[in-house]
């Protein structure tokens, strides 16, 4: 490849790597792993011959899906053996609301969350519509079955989400709900912890084995709050608390002698706080903690 071969591939790989990242990252809900699979996309763009290629973009996107559903395939595995619970890796959105996309679904920890219960190929196709807005067709090409196939993947993955999904509040309330949160947290007030959650709230605490955290989901209105309260003394001390743009909604991001130690992210509905996903495992903390420092 010559210097202007190789400088013309790059530069269709850049313009495109906003809609790349976009789609790998919501696949597979992690900065590093999504990371992996663009390198591998540009290793792939420059080996092949691009002389018979279209649209480049179409093209790049579809390498990228498929290397996503393999990714994620393998990433499932090592999930499974993830020490404590496992939640989806933090970005700062502040700069880019939806990571190339026209739109910002699928980019929520609510809607994340929801697709780790999907197949591969059923993610990949509601990516594809729900935050890109790709047709059936484009969306049959990329995952390489029918166009009706394609629907079917769609309409089973919106159907497995609306079973689940729940209407989340306004990001003014969202904000309103996570000072107030804090505010009791960081206090140990108990009653006004009991008051911000639902009755069915579970608290998530990722710590991956590196830090402490709770191994276990904690669950309950009353539990959760005593949960929260009991490591008040401990947690809260020497913690600086800003508020992020954290996957499209407002975010708690902790720090302690100057370094990011957590992420609060909270899932809400018009009843109060349903979810707490406290992320601390500071191996997936880097996205964020290099945008907001």
């Amino acid at each position: 490849m010559t210097d202007a071969e190789l400088a013309d591939a790059l530069a269709v790989y850049q313009s495109a790597r906003p809609r790349l990242f976009g789609v790998a990252y919501r696949m597979l809900g992690s900065v590093a792993e999504a990371e992996d699979v663009l390198q591998e996309v540009w290793m792939r763009w420059q080996r092949i011959d691009r002389a018979p290629v279209v649209d480049p973009l179409a093209f790049l996107v579809a390498m990228t899906t498929r290397l996503a559903i393999n990714e994620l395939q393998s990433a499932r595995v090592r999930r499974e053996s993830y020490v404590g619970p496992w939640l989806p890796e933090p970005v700062d959105t502040s700069a880019d609301p939806t990571l190339g996309a026209e739109r910002a679904e699928a980019l929520s920890f609510a809607v994340l969350l929801m697709l780790e219960r999907l197949t591969p190929t059923e993610r990949a196709a509601y990516v594809l519509r729900e935050a890109f807005g790709y047709d059936y067709a484009e969306i049959s090409s990329v995952v390489q079955v029918s166009e009706v196939a394609a629907r079917q993947l769609v309409s089973r993955a919106r159907k497995h989400l609306a079973e689940e999904r729940h209407r989340e509040v306004s990001t003014g309330e969202q904000r309103r709900l996570l000072d107030a949160f804090v505010t009791a947290a960081s206090t140990g007030d108990l009653r006004q912890l009991e008051q911000l959650l639902t009755e069915d709230v579970v608290s998530y605490s990722d710590g991956g084995g590196v830090v402490r955290a709770s191994r276990i989901p904690v669950v309950g209105r009353e539990t959760v709050a005593k949960f929260v309260r009991a490591f008040q003394p401990r947690f809260w001390e020497g913690v600086e608390v800003t508020v992020a743009e954290v996957n499209g909604r407002p975010a708690a991001v902790l720090r302690r002698d100057g370094e990011v130690v957590a992420v609060l992210a909270l899932v809400t509905s018009q009843a109060g706080i349903r979810n707490l996903l406290w992320m601390m495992n500071p191996h997936k903390l880097g996205a964020v903690a290099s945008r907001v420092a």
